[in-house]
């Protein structure tokens, strides 16, 4: 089988097959890339036309792979892995003489706790290293990391593909925030207190973090529809709004840790039962031997990891 003619197809059209038989929408493909529709589908095209085959055909509102499609699927996974390999390899990365951005997928809670030591890890250890730090959302994890829009995401992130590779960072549990001067303060410790006051609740959002979700249907579960102050997108958002009021927030520990004393919280143990939180770094199979992407990781264990362990699939 005749698998690529460099005079009509390169390794950016190969990438796109590949990210549009993971997401099978063009107008996802394009949102991930940053262009437009229109744009994909002309490189659609020009991939029909040189393997003879439609690829991807229309089925409601869904893109569905051909066999064709599906039987290019691995080699062109293996391609695309050799490609990154072989272009990685030849150079060992020094990060004092290293110019290179790297990206980091977070929620906002990963931007207020993972973005600014890692900045300043980074100052330290090369002046032509930089971070730019992009907003978790709706989009798919794994085409995100695939396409290489980020390098690693950080979070909780139970349900990835099989293609990311994962590895623990520490677990985290949930403490609760209230203002300082809170006029019941010493009585938040018990249960029945705790479940009678008002409570600053974080939603499940778009972002598809399962740190939301994970709360939210522990205080379902527990607290009375009542007794519901306000629901917000985020845990940095509960935290200002229990700084103003008597409402109580619960958040991650390690979140509370930052933001207690910029805000005049106090933090304590929350009084019913909830989750830990297991939190990883994840990355896409075919940058796991990049040398820079490897240190990039290791820089990011060393800040963040609780204990070393190694990195598994």
């Amino acid at each position: 089988m005749q698998f690529m003619n460099e005079d009509d197809i390169g390794l950016r059209h190969l990438r796109i097959l590949a990210l549009l038989l993971e997401v099978g929408s063009l107008t996802r493909a394009a949102e991930i890339l940053g262009t437009t529709q229109s744009s994909i589908s002309k490189i659609l095209g020009k991939l029909r036309t040189h393997f003879g085959d439609p690829l991807l055909v229309r089925v409601g509102l869904a893109m569905h792979p051909t066999p064709k499609a599906i039987e290019l699927a691995q080699p062109l996974r293996e391609l695309l892995a050799t490609s990154d390999a072989m272009r990685s390899a030849a150079v060992a990365f020094d990060s004092a003489s290293a110019r290179r951005e790297f990206s980091l997928l977070v929620t906002e809670v990963g931007m207020v706790r993972f973005v600014p030591p890692l900045i300043s890890h980074l100052e330290k250890m090369g002046r032509g290293l930089r971070l730019r730090a992009i907003p978790l959302d709706s989009r798919e994890l794994g085409a995100r990391l695939e396409t290489g829009e980020a390098d690693v995401a950080i979070g909780v992130f139970p349900g990835a593909a099989s293609t990311i590779r994962r590895q623990r960072l520490y677990v985290d549990k949930y403490v609760s925030v209230v203002r300082k001067g809170h006029p019941r303060w010493d009585k938040l410790a018990k249960p029945d207190a705790f479940l009678n006051e008002r409570h600053v609740m974080v939603t499940s959002s778009n972002t598809g973090h399962a740190a939301h979700r994970m709360i939210e249907q522990a205080f379902a579960a527990a607290l009375a529809s009542d007794r519901v102050l306000v629901r917000v997108p985020s845990f940095v958002t509960a935290a200002f709004v229990a700084s103003r009021t008597d409402a109580i927030a619960s958040m991650p520990a390690r979140l509370a840790d930052y933001l207690v004393g910029d805000l005049g919280l106090v933090a304590f143990r929350t009084p019913i039962d909830l989750p830990r939180l297991e939190i990883s770094q994840l990355w896409h199979e075919r940058v796991h031997q990049d040398r820079g992407h490897r240190w990039f990781r290791a820089a990011i264990y060393e800040l963040f990891g609780a204990s070393r362990t190694r990195e598994t699939a």
